[in-house]
């Protein structure tokens, strides 16, 4: 191919995968298979690394991330990013309506569409191509994240053709749909990490991370229908959002009553109400509709205040709240030694569930809240999944009523509490004599996704502790059938296939060694980049906390953790006798491994002849690719062994997610 051919090739294949991308994200009619968009990405990254003078800035490939930024550069906004008066009841819109009428001299039309709980963006454009993305920050000046927001599949990097301004910002909202946020929190604590707080946090979090490669696995999404410029393209907003999406942005649908034009209180409390109850349909969270003057000159004239435009208002939605007696606060402890306060409630009914505990998190909170015990307080929940309690209710607190002292010692061993500098939780440092820590760091090791030790399960754990037969994850080692045989449920098969089980367990790599070690803040994905930087669990206890700190993604804290616990005596000593027993504790070069999965996401179902699941599973992880346990618009492959269930084959047909074998794996592995 001449230069000239190369340059028409990337340029067809950067429109076509632009135009595939729109009609998936934003219309959801996909018009091609994920594996032919797939193909057609990896054509063109090649096509863009030998010859990278005809990329384009903008190109669909700067869509996967891999960019790093230390510091988000602080930009000021074109147009000040204000915030909305908030309302709670129709006579709070009545007054609004009737004020703005009576401003302008003259009848409004109004419209109202969804209030996105998200994070609000404005992105530039010009002459058609993504320029900059920039978050509200205080108003006036912001953090430019446009190396993340250009991962988000919602967000055109090319315009499509329209009557666009040359240079404009359109605001918007970025979300995390709450499927993602689920699926988030799933991967956290199959890692025994902890859980995100709500899709909101989350999104905000997301968008200010520092390796946009991560920020394109969240799967986060957009709503764009704010368009500022010098020149007006419409008469007013609801003509803007229509003409939004004729250039390709995700913009509120009125097809799918995102969007209205209102003439009368009546038609819009008739949309507030119908989104009060449609919300919970959802998959991204509102918290409210938004009701704006439509017409751009009546905007102009009503003006602004310091803080909001007069010409617009939300109207929050009233979130389920209940009201009950806190009975006691009493305090768990985690497997890594953090203290959880846990509000014990009378039963009280809250979005269809009987709620009983709520978590206060951390002192800090008790004592925002002054939270006391007898107290009667206010219960919601928070992002609508986790009882949180949002307050107290004074007039009904006792005169007796004392503040709540936070624990100063361990509620299971006695220990003094200790609090890190700069960190909300209290820990209690007895690793080796509190059983919660103890019984929990063993259940960690042994769980599938860490040891994924066969004849062991969490209950048997506990009865091995309570037995005296371990106090550590060594003593799972010595284990002998004498030991076992005498206790209740422990007959000779189920002791065989846990001895077995142990012995296997040997055999497991390195990077699930070091992940099942437990340490705090080092889940699958951070005991993979270590165990793959340093090759050896002696390497990074010979490291110092700044060759740590230099493995991509692992920033200070986590640095830190890892430092500071293979650098324990007691764990040195425990390592030591892992060793001895023959755990992997460096990674072996002659494991083969390529690249050739890489970018590829695969479902393993079946049982296979030549491999095992894990050793599939492996496989697939040291040649580039990602495993994940269900099948979704994501997945590119389904590796299909005996018996897979007809269930997951019909959802991969119908997503048209190609079935392969265990032999055509390991074709696509020997190609490359």
């Amino acid at each position: 191919m001449s230069e000239q051919d190369i340059k028409q090739k990337i340029d067809q294949l950067s429109e076509e995968l632009e135009s595939h991308n729109y009609s998936y994200y934003v219309l959801s009619q996909p018009t091609i298979s994920d594996y032919e968009f797939d193909m057609k990405l990896k054509e063109l990254m090649e096509l863009e690394a030998k010859y990278p003078q005809f990329a384009h800035d903008n190109s669909p490939t700067k869509r996967v991330g891999g960019d790093i930024t230390k510091n988000f550069q602080t930009v000021m906004h074109d147009y000040p990013m204000l915030s909305l008066s908030n309302s709670y009841s129709k006579d709070e819109i009545v007054d609004f309506i009737t004020r703005t009428e009576k401003l302008i001299e003259g009848k409004c039309v109004f419209v109202c569409e969804l209030k996105y709980d998200g994070v609000a963006i404005g992105i530039k454009y010009r002459n058609g191509q993504f320029y900059q993305a920039v978050t509200r920050g205080d108003g006036q000046k912001g953090d430019d994240v446009s190396a993340n927001v250009k991962t988000i599949r919602a967000v055109p990097l090319t315009l499509k053709p329209g009557d666009f301004p040359e240079s404009f910002e359109i605001r918007g909202e970025i979300v995390l749909p709450k499927s993602k946020f689920e699926i988030l929190n799933e991967e956290m604590r199959a890692k025994g990490e902890m859980t995100y707080a709500n899709p909101r946090n989350t999104a905000s979090g997301t968008l200010k991370l520092q390796d946009s490669s991560i920020v394109a696995k969240r799967g986060l999404d957009s709503f764009l229908y704010g368009i500022y410029s010098p020149t007006k393209m419409a008469q007013g907003h609801y003509e803007s959002v229509l003409k939004a999406g004729s250039w390709g942005f995700k913009s509120p649908d009125p097809k799918k009553k995102m969007i209205a034009q209102c003439n009368t209180i009546d038609e819009i409390m008739d949309f507030i109400n119908y989104w009060d109850l449609e919300r919970a349909h959802l998959d991204f969270d509102i918290d409210g509709i938004v009701i704006k003057v439509d017409d751009y000159n009546q905007q102009e004239q009503l003006g602004y205040t310091a803080k909001s435009p007069r010409w617009a208002i939300a109207y929050k939605f009233k979130a389920e709240q209940a009201v009950t007696q806190l009975n006691k606060v009493t305090f768990q402890v985690g497997r890594t030694g953090a203290i959880t306060p846990v509000a014990n409630l009378e039963p009280v009914q809250l979005a269809g569930t009987t709620v009983k505990r709520a978590s206060l998190h951390n002192a800090d909170i008790i004592e925002k809240l002054d939270v006391r015990e007898s107290d009667y307080v206010f219960v919601e929940k928070g992002g609508e999944i986790i009882p949180k309690i949002v307050g107290v209710d004074l007039g009904q607190r006792s005169p007796d009523s004392v503040p709540f002292e936070y624990a100063k010692v361990c509620p299971e061993c006695g220990t003094k509490l200790i609090r890190r500098e700069g960190e909300a939780q209290h820990y209690c440092p007895n690793e080796t004599g509190c059983k919660p820590q103890i019984i929990g760091r063993i259940q960690h090791f042994i769980s599938r996704r860490a040891m994924d030790i066969e004849g062991l399960g969490e209950e048997t754990i506990v009865q091995l502790y309570n037995e005296g037969l371990i106090q550590s994850l060594v003593d799972l080692y010595r284990l002998e059938e004498g030991q076992l045989l005498p206790l209740e449920r422990m007959a000779k098969k189920s002791v065989d296939n846990l001895l077995k089980g142990v012995e296997d367990s040997k055999k497991q790599p390195f990077e699930r060694v070091l992940f099942a070690l437990g340490i705090r803040y080092v889940g699958e994905t951070v005991a993979k980049k270590l165990a793959k930087y340093f090759k050896s669990i002696d390497a990074i206890q010979q490291a110092t906390l700044e060759q740590i700190e230099d493995v991509p993604e692992i920033g200070p804290v986590i640095a830190l953790s890892v430092h500071e616990y293979l650098n324990n005596p007691i764990h040195q000593e425990q390592l030591n006798q892992l060793k001895e027993f023959g755990l992997q504790m460096e990674i072996h070069e002659d494991e083969k491994s390529s690249n050739s999965l890489n970018g590829y996401t695969f479902v393993i179902s079946g049982v296979f002849e030549n491999h095992s699941r894990d050793e599939i599973k492996a496989l697939i992880e040291a040649n580039g690719g990602k495993n994940v346990g269900s099948i979704s618009g994501k997945t590119n492959y389904v590796v299909a062994g005996e018996g897979m269930g007809p269930s997951k084959r019909a959802k991969a047909e119908k997503l048209e997610i190609p079935i392969i074998s265990e032999s055509d794996l390991l074709e696509m592995i020997d190609q490359q």
